[in-house]
């Protein structure tokens, strides 16, 4: 099918015929006496360009979209390329918008997917995990000797022979009360190794409604 550019036309009073593109928009300055078969001529001529233009455009405004879940809420991970130099992310309602390079294209799209996914996680994880770690650090009167970052394949979080708390950031996912209920339970850990009645004593005292956290099924 052949390509039909649709354009506007700007009669000016200089000698010199101009297209430009903006937006997706074709606009020709052409001098006042220029007819419009001579226009279209000019048009004609430039219409690889003028596509080309109008592609990249496009390409612009496209974004990848997949499901995203942080603290239990679905959001929109929108992905998109353009003319820049640095990632740009932005929340806008319920998306999450992030801008890439031109240069991330040569990336297979499924496997960028993955990665900016995982990237999310671990830097909403950087922000949010911090406040509440230390909000059960004055609960409990007790501290890891650190804690850190980690993706697992096998739990959620855990305890290390060291007393440090290993989080994987995909914990993010969970709702807040979920993600709280993990962690005070690693902090029942420093003290008991195992699930005893101390430790339930522990974790009930901490968060007396803990019974209604749902998370059946999370290995933590």
């Amino acid at each position: 099918m052949r390509n039909i550019i649709t354009y506007s036309v700007n009669k000016v009073l200089d000698r010199g015929l101009y297209i430009s593109v903006q937006n997706g928009e074709v606009t020709v300055n052409a001098p006042w006496y220029y007819t419009k078969n001579k226009i279209q001529e000019a048009v004609e001529e430039k219409k690889s360009w003028i596509l080309k233009k109008i592609n990249e455009k496009r390409e612009e405004n496209s974004f990848e979209i997949r499901p995203i879940q942080i603290f239990g809420v679905i959001y929109e991970l929108k992905v998109g390329y353009k003319n820049v130099e640095n990632i740009e992310c932005n929340i806008i309602k319920n998306a999450i918008v992030v801008v890439l390079p031109k240069k991330y294209r040569k990336i297979d799209s499924e496997s960028m997917m993955e990665i900016l996914t995982d990237k999310v996680y671990i830097k909403i994880a950087e922000r949010e995990l911090e406040g509440i770690m230390e909000k059960y650090r004055i609960l409990t009167k007790m501290a890891p000797e650190d804690y850190r970052l980690e993706v697992m394949s096998d739990c959620l979080a855990k305890v290390t022979s060291n007393k440090e708390i290993v989080i994987d950031p995909r914990i993010i996912k969970y709702k807040r009360e979920v993600v709280e209920y993990i962690i005070l339970h690693e902090f029942c850990h420093l003290k008991y190794k195992i699930h005893s009645k101390g430790f339930n004593e522990m974790i009930g005292k901490y968060m007396p409604k803990c019974d209604k956290v749902e998370v059946s099924g999370l290995k933590f």
